[in-house]
């Protein structure tokens, strides 16, 4: 994909000579932390699915300041802060607490490049944490509220004469002390709870777009009849323009299809190449806008054909099916924290090495535990070929938890206020992942963690998208509703529950922890569900329940998630350490057993 950066066109308030910015604190880093250049952090485009090829990358050094909440803009800053690091990281520069009674105020001017002239200008967000407030030249344009998915500005009328532009980002983020989405994050870190993430956390840029022009593109497929339904969103201006979609296999267009915007397109291929994870094969598309005869926006964008669905087997067990064949799907729980960035990685390569030895490590899926990912880390399981488990962020928590019984613990019983919230930001996230072909099961609840009408939630998330399968509550609380029975169980693996009419599995298990000197959040303060003391016994006590649950395979579990891909902060159970310097087991044993695991189901 073409990327063309203008950074020698964005101007700093200060230090533009040389900066200054160093990692903050003496925790563990990743090797990638000293790969990072404060002048061109995170360069790749952020938005695979809708991609320009102009465009200003924003990220960088921007002034900051903690100043208690309901106050204006600080006369003066307190300091640097390298964007999009949470100010709580080390990578930010800062790494300073804000809590619930302070607002994180963020600072920096910009240029329009001169070859934009007439043309509007959008701002971007990859995801601020959590109601962020943006300013352009002292004007309050837009709010956004919630932590983990993108928004955008068209800050064209507020872009004045002068050469340089002011942008103000005013940030509120309560943590576990508000109702929403917060994911693992709390103000007092311990166990499996984690630093908080306050702030920008993703990648700031810029856009030249026609007045009219395309804001989203969705698609999905259709495997059993060969067609790709295909939905253009565009700006409230380009509602009557036509819109031309072309699907391309290797540079050649295959099908094309027209309408306006907000028509579902439908476009025809014979016999189309699947995506799976033996072979992940994408199909670019190119995106037209068109007005009076002539194109006035277009866009890349990009799609797979595949379709997860569910089917009783010869023995009456109701297992998951790829592209109509059963698949036992088989991944970690991946939490996607970092030691030097928190929920930012910090590169690109960084980003997609855990997918990678995730592969290596012979799974199929990843489950993407209580946090939503940068669209590129969707981009890289696409394109890589991993199977996706998305759970939505957990908040406002509270209610009786209940593992091993139907129908029992509590709902939480939440206000109007964080019920509304909890919809707007589980559709974003629906929205982020809905042409991801790798994302195939939807988690809105985990544990009961803030869990509420189990039944209205699961039939709204089916209505939204019906293409992909439903995991109501991870771990519990069960209800008779969704797709899939889904059991936690810590060490070992267990089948303590079954449902003969949905799909069973093992939705965590495993946790086997080893601590390993100099690659540990605190040196004095690990855990695990279990402790050993070197790779052998840990290779060893992970093919032992590899061998256990190929067992439960034929009594009816369609899936297994292992805790985890990596150490996070305090937690030692990961295959790799958190700075992601140690492979923590024996990968080719482990890799065999895995693929022993997955074909089990083919036997």
């Amino acid at each position: 994909m073409k990327r063309v950066l203008f950074f020698c066109c964005v101007t700093l308030l200060v230090g533009q000579a040389q900066a200054q910015w160093s990692p903050a604190g003496d925790k563990i880093k990743t090797a990638w932390a000293e790969q990072i250049d404060p002048n061109s952090v995170l360069p790749e485009y952020p938005r695979p699915l809708l991609e320009r090829s102009d465009w200003v990358n924003l990220n960088g050094e921007w002034d900051y300041a903690i100043k208690p909440r309901g106050g204006v803009e600080p006369a003066t800053y307190d300091g640097r802060i390298l964007v999009p690091f949470a100010v709580e990281s080390s990578l930010s520069g800062v790494q300073k607490m804000v809590g619930e009674e302070n607002e994180l105020w963020y600072n920096r001017t910009f240029t329009v490049p001169a070859n934009w002239k007439g043309k509007d200008v959008v701002l971007n967000f990859g995801a601020v944490d959590w109601i962020a407030d943006v300013f352009i030249n002292d004007i309050l344009i837009g709010s956004h509220q919630g932590g983990y998915t993108p928004f955008s500005f068209n800050i064209t009328p507020y872009i004045t004469s002068q050469k340089t532009q002011k942008l103000t980002v005013r940030v509120w983020d309560p943590s576990e002390k508000g109702y929403q989405p917060r994911g693992k994050q709390t103000s007092k870190p311990e166990g499996i709870w984690y630093t908080p993430v306050t702030g920008i956390w993703q990648t700031v840029w810029l856009e030249p777009v026609a007045h009219e022009h395309i804001t989203a593109v969705k698609s999905i497929p259709n495997i059993d009849n060969g067609t790709l339904a295909v939905t253009v969103s565009t700006s409230a201006e380009a509602s009557a323009s036509v819109i031309e979609v072309k699907l391309l296999d290797k540079g050649k267009v295959i099908s094309s299809a027209k309408g306006i915007a907000g028509k579902e397109l439908r476009l025809g291929v014979e016999n189309p190449t699947l995506w799976d994870p033996t072979n992940p094969y994408l199909y670019d598309m190119q995106v037209s806008l068109v007005k009076d005869g002539k194109t006035v926006d277009t866009a890349k964008s990009y799609t797979a054909f595949r379709k997860i669905s569910m089917k009783k087997d010869a023995h009456g067990i109701v297992r998951m099916q790829l592209n109509n064949k059963n698949l036992f799907h088989y991944g970690p729980l991946d939490q996607g924290w970092w030691p030097d960035g928190l929920y930012t990685a910090p590169t690109d390569e960084a980003l997609a090495y855990d997918i990678i030895k995730t592969k290596d490590w012979g799974f199929n899926m990843i489950r993407k535990h209580v946090k939503v990912e940068p669209a590129r880390w969707y981009y890289h399981c696409d394109r890589l070929g991993m199977l996706v488990w998305q759970d939505m962020p957990s908040g406002d928590m509270g209610n009786q938890w209940a593992m091993r019984e139907y129908n029992a613990g509590t709902d939480k019983d939440r206000t109007p206020e964080s019920v509304a919230n909890f919809y707007q930001e589980w559709k974003e996230v629906m929205d982020l992942c809905m042409s991801n072909p790798s994302v195939v099961i939807w988690v809105p609840f985990n544990e009961a963690w803030g869990q509420f009408d189990t039944e209205k939630v699961t039939e709204w998330t089916h209505n939204y998208d019906p293409s992909r399968l439903i995991n109501s509550a991870s771990g519990g609380n069960h209800r008779p509703t969704g797709d899939i029975l889904d059991l936690h169980n810590y060490p070992g693996p267990s089948m303590y529950l079954y449902d003969a009419l949905r799909v069973n599995v093992l939705g965590e298990y495993g946790g086997i922890g080893l601590a390993l000197e100099g690659h540990v959040w605190q040196p004095d303060r690990n855990w695990g569900y279990i402790q050993f003391k070197s790779s052998e016994e840990v290779t060893a006590e992970y093919v032992k329940y590899a061998n256990e649950l190929k067992a439960l395979i034929e009594r009816g579990f369609s899936a297994a998630v292992y805790t985890q891909t990596t150490d996070v902060e305090i937690e030692v159970n990961g295959l790799m350490t958190y700075d992601r310097k140690v492979i923590k087991i024996n990968e080719s044993q482990v890799k065999r057993i895995n693929q022993e695991v997955i074909n089990k189901l083919s036997q």
